[in-house]
C-alpha cells in the first residue's frame, strides 16, 4: 500500500484557487468509486511545509497512476516513502497538444479551464466509457459550447469534439481561432464552414476540422475530429446522429444567453426550463452507458431539481457522496455544482 501525496495547480484565479484542493478531494472520490475502486483509499487535504497537498493511500498499478495524473488539477505527484522523504512519481497525462489551446483565449464569462477538466473527467468516470478514457478516443458532445473550451480540452485529451450554441459571436470566434491555432502549430488540418440545412430548412451554420498530432499520424488516417454548430441546442438531435457520443458535458447558462430563440413564448429566463427542453434530445445522442454531466449556479438551478430533470429525460442520476462534493463558490451570484446522469445500457 502506497502513501501518496499529489500537489494541486496553481492558479492565477483565486477564488478557484481556494476552492481545488476540496475539489481534487471530491474528484478522487469519484476515481475510488469507478476506475479505482478497492484500490485507492479517502483523500484529505493535507499542509505541508505551508503548502496545501492532497494525500491518500493506495495499491496502485501504473494505470491506476495514468488516473490519478489526468486528475483536473494535479500539477505533481510524490510517493511517501517510510523515511518520510517525497519520491517523484512520472505523471502520464493525455495531453497530446499544448496547453495554449485551452489558456490562450480570455474573455468574460470563460468557465476556468480546471473547471472544465474536472467536468468532463467525472462525467466520464460515471459513464460506461471510464475504462477506455487511457487508450481510445472518446466522442464529447458540449451542447452549448460557447467559445469552446470543452470542445478544447476534449481535443487535448486527443478525443472527437463536437459542439452547438445559438451564439453567432461565439461560433465564428471559434471558427477563426481553432484554424489559425492549428497553422500556428504547424498541424496538417482541413477546415470548412457551410451552411446547415435539415429538411428543406436552414438550422444555421457548421465548422468542421480534421487534425493530426504529427505528419506521420496525418499519413496515418489516426486523426481527431471536431464539429461546432451554429443553431439552438434544442435541435442538437436533429444536427448529429443518434447514439453517436460517449458523454455529454456542458457548462449550464446563468443568464438568457441560450435562451435568446425562445420563439414566440419569449426569452428563457430560467436555466431549469431551457434544460427540461434540451436534455432529452441530448440523451437521443448518447450511446446505452454514456452520461450527462452539466454544471449549474444552484442558486438559480437547484441540485435536487437538476438531478430529478435528468432522471426525468431517463437517465440513472448518481448521487453518492462521490458526487456531492464539487460545490464550490464562483462569486457572488453564483454557485456552482455538477450534476451527472447516466443512460441505462
Amino acid at each position: 500500500m502506497g502513501a501518496y501525496e499529489l500537489l494541486v495547480s496553481p492558479s492565477a484565479n483565486r477564488v478557484y484557487a481556494g476552492a481545488a484542493p476540496a475539489l481534487t478531494v471530491a474528484e478522487l472520490a469519484a476515481l475510488g468509486e469507478t476506475v479505482l475502486a478497492g484500490r485507492i483509499g479517502e483523500a484529505s487535504v493535507q499542509e505541508i511545509a505551508g503548502v496545501d497537498y492532497v494525500g491518500f493511500e493506495g495499491d496502485l498499478s501504473d494505470d491506476d497512476l495514468a488516473h490519478v495524473a489526468n486528475v483536473s488539477t494535479a500539477f505533481a505527484l510524490f510517493e511517501r516513502t517510510p523515511e518520510e522523504t517525497f519520491r517523484p512519481v512520472p505523471l502520464r497525462r493525455l495531453d497530446c497538444l499544448d496547453d495554449d489551446l485551452l489558456t490562450i483565449l480570455k474573455y468574460q464569462g470563460k468557465t476556468h479551464e480546471l473547471f472544465t477538466k474536472l467536468l468532463l473527467n467525472v462525467t466520464v468516470l460515471a459513464s460506461r466509457s471510464a475504462g477506455r478514457m487511457l487508450t481510445d478516443r472518446l466522442r464529447v458532445l458540449d451542447p452549448m459550447s460557447g467559445r469552446g473550451t470543452t470542445l478544447n480540452q476534449a481535443l487535448m485529451y486527443g478525443w472527437h469534439a463536437a459542439g452547438i450554441d445559438v451564439d453567432a459571436k461565439d461560433f465564428d470566434a471559434y471558427a477563426t481561432f481553432l484554424p489559425r491555432w492549428l497553422k500556428d502549430k504547424r498541424l496538417k488540418h482541413t477546415a470548412q464552414t457551410a451552411k446547415l440545412r435539415r429538411e428543406g430548412r436552414s438550422l444555421g451554420r457548421r465548422l468542421d476540422v480534421t487534425f493530426a498530432t504529427g505528419k506521420e499520424e496525418w499519413a496515418a488516417g489516426d486523426t481527431i475530429t471536431v464539429s461546432n454548430v451554429l443553431a439552438d441546442t434544442r435541435e442538437a438531435a436533429q444536427v448529429f446522429r443518434a447514439g453517436s457520443f460517449d458523454v455529454v458535458v456542458t457548462d449550464a447558462p446563468y443568464g438568457v444567453q441560450h435562451g435568446s430563440h425562445a420563439g414566440a413564448g419569449g426569452l428563457q429566463r430560467r436555466p431549469l426550463d431551457l434544460l427540461a427542453e434540451a436534455v432529452p434530445g441530448w440523451v437521443r445522442l448518447l450511446r446505452p452507458g454514456g452520461a450527462v454531466g452539466i454544471a449549474v449556479n444552484v442558486r438559480t438551478c437547484p441540485r435536487a431539481d437538476a438531478l430529478a430533470l435528468l432522471e426525468d429525460a431517463g437517465l440513472e442520476p448518481r448521487d453518492t457522496a462521490a458526487y456531492r462534493g464539487f460545490e464550490h463558490r464562483v462569486d457572488q451570484a453564483i454557485v456552482r455544482d455538477l450534476v451527472v446522469g447516466v443512460r441505462p445500457e
